[in-house]
This record gives structure tokens, sequence and C-alpha cells, in this order.
């Protein structure tokens, strides 16, 4: 291999292929050669992207590498953080707990549900976390922290078609080291963090402990109470023992301990663009009949004023059932606005939020010879998370109706509590459980053969509950089981085809259909072989070849949604009470890189690759039973991927520049969107291609720059369709959308029938049927010719005939149906997939009198437009954003203290990063995702 004037050092670095350095600290010492006192010489990282140590600049990946250091110098705090220094990546979290959409290259998490694989790996110590705090918690004590972009799997454990990321810890050495490091900043902020590292028996056993604790004030304020919610208050240990008892014989244990308790909001504000209901249908005036022809929001931009109105009530399920049985007057928001301001939310409960989890992992390296290694490596996990918060995010202005039921306006009920208010709150929980064993034979030979080989087995395990409660959902059981007994408060075990089973416990047991619940008890065993050989022709010359045989086995208890169904407890699907998925695929790739000598660099790196990547199908979680246009699995997703890149350093090692283009051919991306209260995941096709550039010169002593450019282009596939529940008749004047009423599973959700039937209805006086209609003609029928002493409309049969058969409610013209009619998405963008996102840095060394130092370093980062769903619409799109840090650190190593302060986020920008549409039955709010305030602080470290 050339040498080149590059230190091969191990440095604190960070930006993209590889990055620039607060303050250039080497870490292993011992391996570095001393530089000269006025160098510009770039140093490296050395990473282990292909499971051995190598320089960045020799690695023939995209990958990009952050020490401790560099994390802090960047304010990459934690994961969310890290696209504002990798190209083409982005990061928003999801609109459930726990769960988040870190995406590279337009690839990541859209699809939702427990048996959803992420798109990006998330490894720890090379060990794969299907679930976990990686992302709650901040990074702390890690020796780097890897991003490779691209499809993952012949090295890696879990399949991983978008890339990895890759947190490696800080392991014991064989010398004491520690630190501490206290922090406050506004929000009225509080961290510490700290590390100690005690060999006990020089270089064959020693102990590192590590932790970090988050405390602050909440970015959102609560109007409603005056309170700050979306606050922090976490902690994380680790405790890690290094056994060497021989020098072919290395071994690892780690304990790491995550706890979380406070009011972290799993979504942030709610915009709605207030949907009426039309005045007239077909020339006929709607009149009372108007809310039940409303979806509650419209698909405007999020940017207009009008986006911040309220759900009209009466294009909700609740809304609905509280219409039709008369405890609220239409529209409980009317006159209703939110406000303006993105960190302000009006809500009468605040959240509640609570997580831990405990990771074990150990690591056995043995020498067979000097030319193989063996390793093993264990990991067993366990977590629960449990959260709370109020539904909507705004307090209804108008009260319940003085009814029996609701006696001056008021209702106990029993989850939500005494309130003349039309309030819900959702429920997130789950607990889950996982483990790896993974074994690898590395060679090391001196001819040009060499290999990695290895196998792992996954097991993973989750049960899961979504709850939504409220109090109108009570009521409306209540007014059901007195319509069909005679009695609200039936005994469902006496009628269980009858009677509405309601518990009565303050906390939902989940045996009650007084409220939804989507349970979700979920298994994966995964195992797969794979390996690369390496065969190198000549010191400039390689080829790559590597394979990857998956096999995954997903299991799902099939519980139906028993919202407002007859019965008490959870019950599983009578004829398919057990779904299974089963895949098996063959992935790998081959490449080549070579090392050419130019007479304009010092050192080149040429590579180009192709590759297969995978990621298996799954289940889609609980529908209500017989409930139509809901699939029970979604299939596996591939990609066929090629990627050519160079790596290049230049004038004398004080320039990096590296450039990388990439093309990919999906086929089944999947995504999901919300339907009949459950989310359904779909697959569609796509292309994508881009480039990333990324430098870093250092012109001149103590002067770093850098630099990165991602150009990203997806389209989707040719033929591609699906139904937009935000415009189910694709504004069709001839269709007119109608809530779904009780006498269907998918109640409150939203069906299609054609303008000129509804207009007779409505002509007919019988406006106030139009929600049965949604079932169908003969269902439609049946309750309009059944007595209304049994709960029907008690219309004559010949009416009843004719209004269901004879209006041309169900004439549907080519490609509509009850359901709408669908979108054509072929050429639209995936979404989350800016075209551009840029970064440029700039730190400069003062070198102080007595051996003090000052660095004062500038990042700034851009991305521009992009959706958040595959429709593309106004409404989906997301405006271009940026953000500005700034950081100061001042320094004495001679003493091991440090100094710094810092700005993130200098103009206090409030972009939305993402934004999440809820289903039919909700009204259509959409929940968006904020990217954080301006936060500035102090801290204070020692080192010894």
């Amino acid at each position: 291999m050339s040498q080149t004037p590059r230190m091969r050092s191990l440095l604190v670095m960070g930006a993209s292929a590889l990055a620039i350095s607060g303050f250039a600290v080497p870490a292993f010492a011992q391996q570095a050669k001393p530089a000269q006192q006025n160098t510009t010489v770039i140093e490296e990282l050395v990473v282990t992207a292909q499971k051995k140590e190598e320089a960045l600049q020799d690695v023939p990946i995209a990958v990009s590498a952050f020490s401790q250091d560099s994390l802090e110098a960047q304010k990459i705090d934690g994961g969310p953080n890290l696209q504002l220094a990798i190209p083409n990546v982005t990061f928003a979290k999801s609109n459930f707990t726990n769960s988040f959409n870190f995406q590279i290259r337009g690839i990541g998490a859209k699809a939702v549900g427990a048996s959803a694989d992420q798109g990006v790996g998330v490894h720890m110590n090379n060990a794969p976390q299907q679930s976990g705090n990686l992302f709650e918690a901040e990074f702390y004590d890690v020796e780097r922290v890897e991003v490779l972009r691209g499809p993952q799997g012949t090295l890696y454990g879990r399949n991983a078609t978008g890339g990895v990321v890759n947190v490696i810890t800080a392991k014991p050495v064989d010398q004491f080291e520690a630190n501490i490091r206290a922090e406050y900043g506004n929000h009225n902020s509080t961290k510490f963090r700290g590390m100690v590292n005690v060999p006990i028996f020089g270089d064959k056993l020693a102990v590192r402990l590590a932790g970090t604790t988050l405390k602050r004030d909440g970015f959102v304020t609560n109007t409603f109470n005056g309170h700050k919610v979306d606050d922090r208050d976490l902690y994380s240990t680790r405790v890690q023992v290094m056994f060497n008892p021989t020098e072919k014989l290395r071994t690892n244990f780690l304990w790491e301990r995550f706890h979380e308790n406070d009011n972290r909001a799993r979504t942030g504000k709610q915009l709605c663009t207030k949907d009426n209901g039309p005045a007239t249908v077909g020339g006929v005036p709607t009149g009372a009949s108007r809310v039940f022809l409303t979806q509650g929001c419209l698909p405007g931009s999020l940017y207009a004023p009008t986006a911040y109105g309220t759900v009209n009530s009466s294009g909700s399920l609740t809304g609905l059932l509280g219409n039709i049985f008369g405890f609220t007057p239409g529209d409980v928001n009317a006159g209703d606005t939110t406000s303006t301001n993105l960190r302000e939310i009006e809500t009468a409960l605040d959240p509640v939020y609570t997580s831990g989890s405990n990771t074990y992992q150990f690591t056995l390296n043995y020498d067979i010879s000097d030319e193989l290694t063996f390793t093993a490596m264990t990991s067993y996990g366990k977590g629960s998370v449990w959260t709370k918060q109020d539904y909507n995010r705004n307090v209804s202005a108008v009260p319940f109706n003085n009814t029996p039921f609701t006696p001056g306006g008021f209702f106990n009920d029993p989850q939500v509590g005494n309130t003349n208010k039309f309030t819900t709150i959702d429920i997130s929980s789950g607990r889950s459980e996982q483990f790896s064993q993974e074994l690898r034979l590395q060679s090391n030979f001196e001819g040009p053969l060499n290999f990695n080989v290895g196998g792992i087995h996954f097991t993973y395990r989750t049960l899961t509950d979504y709850y939504v409660i409220g109090n109108s959902l009570t009521l409306s059981s209540l007014a059901l089981n007195f319509s069909k007994t005679g009695n609200p408060n039936c005994n469902p075990a006496t009628l269980p085809t009858s009677c509405i089973g309601i518990d009565t416990a303050a906390n939902p047991t989940g045996d009650g259909h007084n409220y939804y619940d989507n349970r979700t008890p979920y298994t994966l065993v995964s195992d797969a072989l794979f390996g690369e050989v390496y065969y190198q022709v000549n010191d400039d010359l390689k080829f790559t070849l590597g394979l990857r045989q998956t096999r995954d086995k997903k299991a799902v208890k099939n519980y139906s949604t028993v919202l407002l169904a007859p019965g008490y407890g959870l019950t599983l699907s009578p004829t398919n009470p057990d779904q299974r998925a089963r895949f098996s695929e063959t992935t790998g790739r081959f490449g080549v890189d070579y090392k050419a000598h130019l007479g304009f660099t010092d050192d080149t790196l040429l590579y180009a690759f192709y590759s297969k990547g995978y990621k298996g199908g799954g289940i889609n979680p609980g529908v209500p039973a017989g409930a139509i246009g809901v699939k029970q699995t979604f299939g596996p997703e591939f990609v066929n991927a090629i990627e050519v890149g160079t790596k290049n350093t230049m004038l004398g090692g004080s320039l990096l520049f590296n450039a990388t283009g990439f093309t990919y051919d999906y086929k089944g991306y999947q995504i999901s969107k919300i339907v009949n209260r459950t989310s359904v995941n779909e697959n569609v096709d796509a292309k994508v291609y881009g480039f990333e550039i990324e430098s870093i010169w250092s012109p001149v002593h103590n002067l770093k720059l850098n630099a990165n450019i991602g150009y990203l282009h997806t389209k989707i596939g040719d033929g591609v369709t699906s139904i937009d529940t935000m415009n189910r008749t694709q504004s069709n004047p001839a269709y007119t959308v109608v809530k779904v009423g009780p006498n269907a599973s998918s109640v409150g959700a939203n069906c299609v029938l054609t303008t000129a039937g509804v207009a007779t209805i409505l002509a007919a006086g019988a406006g106030a049927t139009l929600p049965f209609a949604c079932s169908g003609a003969a269902a439609y029928q049946g309750f309009l010719a059944t007595p209304a002493a049994l709960g029907g409309a008690g219309l004559p049969a010949a009416t009843a005939a004719f209004l269901a058969n004879g209006t041309g409610l169900y004439a549907y013209g080519a490609g509509y149906s009850i359901e709408g009619t669908t979108a054509n998405l072929s050429g639209n963008q995936l979404p989350n997939s800016p075209h551009w996102t840029t970064s440029v840095g700039a730190q400069y060394t003062f070198d102080l009198a007595n051996g003090w130092s000052a660095t004062l370093r500038g990042d700034y980062y851009r991305q521009t437009k992009q959706f958040a769903r595959v429709y593309n619409t106004a409404y989906d799109t997301l405006k271009s954003w940026d953000n500005g840090n700034i950081t100061l650190k001042v320094e004495k190593p001679e003493w091991g203290v440090s100094i710094d302060a810092y700005v993130k986020n200098i103009g206090n920008k409030t972009p939305i990063v993402d934004a999440y549409t809820t289903d039919d039955s909700s009204g259509l709010f959409t929940n968006i995702i904020t990217a954080e305030p301006r936060l500035y602080g102090v801290a204070i470290t020692k080192s010894w």
C-alpha cells in the first residue's frame, strides 16, 4: 500500500467521511506519529466499518465517523443531531413511543408497526438493537460513532437497506483515566457526565464506569395551565469489565442502564385546516346533516394561516357518535383556533413519559493463530415504556349537552374523570426483550486471499398496547347499550352479543370495549450466515465478494380491535389467531477498489460496488373485525444498488476530498398510512440516485475547514397508486365524503358516495341516515327499515328500498368505490428525501500563553424542501430549513481542564422537520415534529 504524509493516528474528527476536530487530541497516542509544530496534515480516525481497523480514507465505503470530542465540538449531543454533519441524512422522531425515522439516501423507517424493521440498522458495539434508547439518551464516553451509507448485511448482524449507525463505546484500558463534566444551559438545563477507568491487574483486568444525567425544563408551553412540558429527566450508566487472561484471549463485558421519568411529549403541535363540511350537496342544503359530511380537517398547507384551526369534532369518531346520540351539539371546537406559536399547545393533561432499559453485552476475541481470529458477541436487552398524553392539542370550547347520560353537561368517565368537556387521551406502552448471538472468523493471511465470515441468531419479543380513551366513547357505549338492551349498564357476561363491556378501572386493563386498544404481541426470530472474501491482486488492486443468507420468521397474536363491539376483553381473530410471515433471501455485494497513483494527489482510492439489500416484510397491526381495505401483511423490500466513489488526499495531506455517486433500484419500499384506526403498510417501487461530496482542508496551521454536499433524487415507479385518506375523492365533485356510522366495524372512518345519491337522500329528509349508508346497500336498507325502537330509522319498506337502491348512491364510475379512488404516485418523490443537504464548518485554534489554547468553531447546515408523504401534495410539503451552531473551547491540556461555551440553533428557528397524518376516525389532524429551539450554555471538564 502506498505511503503518504497522512498521519495514521486516531483523531478527534467528524464530518462525513472524515471530520474536523475542535482540538486535535489523538486517542491511542501510542499509535500516532509526532506531528511537527506547524503541520497542516489532517489526522485520520481509524474505524471498524469492515470489522477490522482501517483508516477512513482506506475504506471503500461511504462512511462517517465521530469521536466523543468531535461530537462535543459540533454539538452532536445525540442521534438526532447526526443529520447536521452527514450528507443525504435526515432524522425525525416518530408519532409513536420510542420510535424514530433515521433516513439515509431516502431510505428509513416509513413503515409503522411492531413487525416493521428499520431501514437503517442501529448497532451498539456491532450488536444489532431492534429497540432501545439509543436515540433518546445522549452520547457519552464513546470511542466513536460510525454511520455507513448504503445497503449493509454481509458484515453486520441484521439487514439494513439504508445503512447502519454503529455506536462504539470507549473500552477499558490498562491505565488510570477519569473525567467529569458539568454543564448548565438555558431552559434550566443541567448535565453531568463522568468516567473512571481503573486497571486492576496490568493489561489483564480493568474496569470502566461511565454515566450521564440530563435534567431540563420543557421546550413547549401548555397554555391551558401554563406548565412547561416536553422536559427531560433521565440518566444512563455503563459498566464495562475488560478481562484478557492471555495475549490471545481478550474479553469485554458491558452493562448499560437507561431510565427516564418526565413530561416528554411524543408528538408536537397539532395542525388542522378545519373542514366545516359542504353547505350544499348537488344544490341541496345539507342543514343539520352537514355534521355527517365533514372529514374534520382539509388537506391545506401546513404553513397557511388556516392551518391553525381546530378539528371539526364532527369529523371524528367521538364527535360523530356524540352527534348521533345527542350529547354533543355538533362541532365542540366551533370558533376555536390554536396559537400560531409552534411551541405552544393547549391540553387538559400534561404528558407523562416513563422509560427504562438494560443492555448486557459480552464480546470474546480469540487468536487461533497469527492469521485467524475468532469472535463471539452476545447481547441481551430488556426495556419498557409507558406514556400518556392528551390526544388532541386543544381543549374543546363547547360543553356537553344536558342529557340523561350527561346531567348538567358533566360526565364522570372511569379513565378520563369528571368533566363537562369532550376529552380524549392516548396511552402508548410496551415492553421488549431481545437476544443476539454472533460468531465470526476473520483471517489475516500474508497471501492475497482473506475472509471474514460469520453467523447470527437474533430473537426479539415485544408486547405493545396503544390506547385511545375518550369520555365520548364511553358515553357512546352506554347509549348503544341502552338502544340494544334497554340498560346502559348491562352485563356483557350475560348478554355477550349485544352488550358493550365498559372498563371501570382508572388505568385501562385492555379488556374494555369502551376504548380503542391496538395490542400487538410480536416475535421475531432471524438467522443468517454472512461473510466477505477479499482478493488482493497487488498492493493497489483488491476485489471483494460478500454474501448473506437470511431467514426471518415473524409471528403476531392477531387481536382484533373491539371498540364499541359487544362483549368484554380482547379477542383473537377466529379465522387467523396467529398471523405468521416467513422470508428467506440471499443477498450480497461485489466490488473492486484501486489505489491510483496520480500526479496531482498524494493518495487516491477508487472503488465501485454492486450490492443487493433486503428488509423483511411484516404483519399489519390489528384491525377492526370485518374491516375492508386492510391487508393483513406487507411484503419485503429489495434494493439493487450501485455505488462508485473516490477518496483523495492532496496538498501534502492538508486536503481531503471524497466523492460518491450511487443509484438504487428499489422494489417494494415500505410506506405507511392510517386506515380504519390502524397502521396499514404498503409497498411501492422507486428509483433513487444522487451523489455526495465531502472535503476537509487545513490551509494554514490551526485552521480547518470542511464542506459536505449531498444531492438526492427519488422517484416512485410507474403504475403505483394509493388511496389518499386526506382526499379520497381526488377532488372529483361527482363524489361526496360521508362519515361511517355505528353499524360498521370501521365506524368513524370516511366512505365515498355519489353526490347525486347524497343529494337525493338529503332532499328526502333522510340526511341523518347517511352514515349508515357506508355499510353498503343491503345493510343500509336493513337499517332504514328497522323499527326505531330497535335502533333503526323506522321507514316504510318501500321507502327504505328506494333510498338504498334507487338513488344511485353506489353508482360508481371507473376507478371509484365506497373507499374512494386511488391517487397516481408515479414519478412522485419518496418522503423525507430533500434534493439537497449541505453543511459547512470552520474552526481556528488560538495558541495562548502558559499552555492555554482557545478553539472557535462554527457550523452551518441546510436542507431543501421535502414531502412528508408519498402523495406530494401542497399539504405534504415541508419547507427547507437551516441551522447554525457555534462553540468556543478554552483548555489547558497540562491541567486536564477545559471550558466550553456553545449556542445551538443561533437563529432560534422552529422548522417543521416531519409531519404525521392521523386517520379518518380522528378527523385527519396533523401532528408535526419540530427542531429544538435555540440552546446555549457553558460546561467545564476536568480530566485525569
